[in-house]
């Protein structure tokens, strides 16, 4: 393989196009936005930046290791910076925990809700390793693209009770009800339902204590900056500003690609980390196997959306900690709101970021960057008019924010705006503006999640949320690392 061609600069597209590059295969990197990124967008405005997300950084190893690749170092061009506490938990009645992996300091917050559960927490603990070792370490950038190779890995997951759910799996090592919901939470970050997501991801339990979680300063954006120029420094075409519309095929082969502005790219192979649907449905129109892989995905349940409201505010917060989850009233009834029910409802949790309390650069001096997140259902589950809701449910966030943590929220204001499901379906070609693409369930991972090579089109390729091991940084990394290698296996 000489040439090859990636479409979509988020994580995973920028992953890919990197390891493609250190390897020699020259790589034309197209992205539809005036910036990479993906979902980890950003936006300057009134002085303030505002990443769009994803902000939790966790797994640095797996993105040191994209530099390494061509004997460069991350330091170079992105500073990580520790966040502890890893997130502070508050509940409305006013019980706060502060999760970390320090040891002693973790004790003492479960002691405070129940010290009983202390040692039921430490077999949880042992439980996640072992997941851990089994579904991140063995499994986490292996393709799966037959059944025999699910079924080579069935007898571990089955050994960890893969069908349980995370949220059963917490709760039979700990009774304290908030305490279940602080070691299950974490699934709602890579759009799975703790009540149904596989077991199995409780692995973010341990991933999060052997590697931290982190930051970049600048914001994530800087990141996604460092990897560009990486990418570009090693000889590779990063394209902005020029969606992709078309993906050429010949007989069961892809030749390449066809952008708005009318640029074709010829390639070797082809690799999307643009949305799944968007690219079987509308980017490969002329193959008859790829609209029936649409219609079965188009089948599968997809993650829900979420609602985020960016905020500059005067004032700073030391006491309100990078990141923080404000629990509602509501736990697993609120989740079959979002997830079965396509209702938004009055309660709802929210998932606070301050970026500003670990790096003021963020807004001008003496004021603060912040944004809430709220997942929603989709667009499929709950099929509204946004541009009515937005401004009502905007309000509603803010004065729960105030309500608990800063009283004179709208007096200190001084930029906002938010971004809803129909943006992410407009912006990002988002199926039913998912935010994860599928959801994480048993039924959808592994070989049952979309392949990252596909089963017709043998040189066309997909990484990203949608394909194995699934969402969030450490996972669309570690499917780059799975489409690197059948690529360059297949080039060989």
């Amino acid at each position: 393989m000489k040439r090859a061609v990636v479409i979509g600069a988020g994580f995973g597209g920028l992953a890919l196009a990197i390891r493609l590059q250190s390897a020699g295969v020259d790589t034309v990197l197209v992205e539809a936005r005036d910036k990479p990124g993906g979902r980890a967008y950003y936006w300057e405005r009134d002085g303030f930046t505002f990443d769009a997300g994803p902000t939790v950084i966790t797994a640095p190893d797996a993105l040191e290791e994209l530099w390494a690749l061509s004997g460069h170092r991350m330091a170079d061009d992105v500073t990580l910076a520790p966040v502890n506490p890893f997130y502070r938990l508050s509940w409305p009645d006013g019980t706060s925990f502060d999760y970390s992996n320090d040891d002693a300091a973790l004790a003492g917050e479960i002691a405070k809700l129940d010290p009983a559960d202390i040692a039921g927490y430490r077999r949880f603990l042992d439980y996640s390793a072992g997941v851990y070792r089994e579904g991140y370490e063995k499994l986490g950038h292996v393709p799966f693209l037959d059944l025999a190779s699910m079924a080579k890995a069935a007898p571990e997951l089955a050994r960890y009770q893969a069908w349980r759910s995370v949220y059963s799996m917490v709760s039979s090592f700990v009774k304290n009800e908030k305490l279940r919901e602080a070691l299950s939470f974490h699934t709602l970050l890579i759009g799975g339902n703790p009540m149904t997501t596989s077991a199995i991801y409780a692995l973010i339990h341990k991933l999060e204590r052997d590697g931290g979680v982190w930051c970049a300063l600048g914001g994530t954006n800087r990141l996604v900056d460092g990897m560009a120029r990486l990418f570009e420094r090693l000889g590779g075409v990063l394209r902005l500003g020029d969606p992709v519309i078309e993906i050429e095929t010949l007989g069961e082969r892809a030749t390449g690609v066809v952008t708005k502005s009318g640029e074709r790219f010829e390639a070797d192979a082809v690799a999307s980390n643009a949305d799944l649907i968007h690219s079987y449905r509308d980017l490969l129109k002329g193959s008859r196997s790829a609209q029936r892989t649409a219609a079965r995905l188009e089948r599968k349940r997809f993650s829900p959306s979420v609602f985020l409201v960016h905020f500059g505010i005067k004032g700073t917060w030391p006491g309100i900690p990078h990141h923080m989850i404000l629990f509602g009233p509501r736990y697993k009834g609120l989740l079959e709101d979002i997830y079965d029910h396509g209702v938004l409802s009055q309660d709802f949790s929210l998932y606070l970021h301050h970026p500003t309390v670990t790096d003021p650069s963020l807004a001008p001096e003496g004021h603060s960057t912040f944004y809430a997140l709220a997942p929603v259902p989709h667009l499929g589950k709950f099929p509204v008019d946004w541009n009515e809701i937005a401004p009502v449910l905007e309000k509603r966030i803010l004065d729960e924010v105030g309500r608990r943590l800063i009283p004179d929220i709208h007096e200190r204001i001084v930029t906002k705006f938010s971004y809803a499901p129909n943006e992410f379906r407009d912006d990002l070609s988002a199926h039913l503006g998912s935010a994860f693409s599928l959801e994480p369930i048993l039924s959808q991972s592994a070989w049952f999640r979309a392949h990252n090579r596909d089963g017709s089109i043998p040189n066309l390729y997909f990484v990203g949320a949608g394909t194995h091991p699934g969402a969030g940084i450490p996972g669309v990394v570690g499917s780059a690392k799975a489409t690197a290698a059948l690529m360059l296996e297949q080039g060989t």
